[in-house]
């Protein structure tokens, strides 16, 4: 009688400690504009992986993908707002809340993906970070989008004047807008979600994005050109919600930052692995490439611009990024 007295007092300490171990779990939304199968959804899925098992189980991860939560610029704002714990977005909303940031954007300013990682990796990218949380925003990590390239309906575009007229896409990124308005498009800011629908209907004729949101995006189905301009390196961000950091131990933050560099990681292996296969895949859906660009053209063409750039950012910031070694 006593062993099952001695039993079941064990049972119920065990049963406490577990619904105790449950209550202690925190949950944690994370948003991300594209579907789980995208570069995006492989980095959200390594960051709950990787800070259910440093955390050993406290925390875990809901993910939101496919702007089940809203289009970019909602997420970060929600995440400023402390109504959205964290969220995986392109840099392109982040400018309106963080304007530093939007020195990335600039046209042509890294000359492939090892340059763009070093300097983002390294000290600039430290501190461009750090401009985010005074305004509610951690940034966690640089991610990866990539390189940009044009999409459009009307026709094959090799040279800035072969874009004349056309009405492109952007993201609510006036560095972008400039870019496209100096070569003669029409840009036409557009929040994601509404792009495939717009592009369906040609209210736009053409959008712009790397390789991996094209293929992801399904915008094969809708879009008939593609040129490889590669016009604009494309970073993401790992963002939390300054209400949610301001509540974190110093061992806490620490495991965040590392799992966002994990998340990291994995979403740039994604982006190589699509930009080896994508293309191939787009042509095989129909896409008409146009792979001999010259660029210095896009960059002679874009002068103005950079007067612009030079202006908002300072000459010396941008020369910076573009001789960084």
């Amino acid at each position: 009688m006593q062993r099952t007295k001695s039993l079941k007092s064990l049972l119920l300490v065990a049963g406490m400690a577990a619904a105790g171990a449950c209550s202690a779990q925190t949950v944690l939304k994370l948003g991300y504009s594209l579907p789980p199968t995208s570069h995006y959804g492989v980095g959200a899925q390594a960051f709950a992986d990787d800070i259910a098992k440093r955390s050993g189980g406290r925390y875990r991860i809901e993910q939101y993908p496919a702007n089940a939560l809203g289009g970019e610029r909602e997420m970060v704002e929600a995440a400023q707002l402390g109504t959205l714990d964290l969220v995986i977005t392109s840099t392109g909303p982040v400018g309106n809340f963080v304007p530093e940031t939007l020195i990335t954007d600039i046209p042509f300013l890294f000359r492939d993906y090892d340059h763009a990682h070093r300097v983002l990796d390294g000290p600039i990218g430290q501190e461009i970070l750090d401009k985010c949380a005074p305004k509610g925003l951690i940034c966690l990590a640089w991610s990866e989008n990539g390189f940009r390239h044009l999409t459009n309906n009307k026709r094959a575009v090799s040279t800035p004047e072969d874009l004349k007229g056309l009405k492109v896409r952007t993201m609510e990124n006036q560095v972008h807008m400039t870019a496209f308005r100096t070569m003669g498009a029409a840009p036409t800011p557009m929040a994601f979600p509404e792009l495939f629908g717009a592009l369906q209907q040609g209210t736009v004729d053409g959008e712009e994005n790397p390789i991996p949101v094209i293929t992801s995006a399904k915008f094969a189905q809708v879009q008939k050109y593609l040129s490889l301009t590669g016009h604009v390196y494309s970073p993401a961000l790992v963002i939390m919600s300054a209400s949610v950091w301001n509540k974190l131990s110093d061992a806490d933050r620490k495991m965040f930052k590392q799992a966002a560099l994990v998340s990291a990681a994995a979403t740039r292996a994604k982006v190589a692995e699509v930009e080896t296969s994508g293309i191939k895949e787009l042509q095989a859906q129909g896409m008409q490439v146009t792979a001999n660009i010259d660029k210095s053209k896009f960059q002679s063409a874009l002068a103005p611009a950079y007067a612009e750039y030079a202006k908002k950012f300072g000459q010396a910031n941008i020369d910076r990024i573009r001789n960084y070694k």
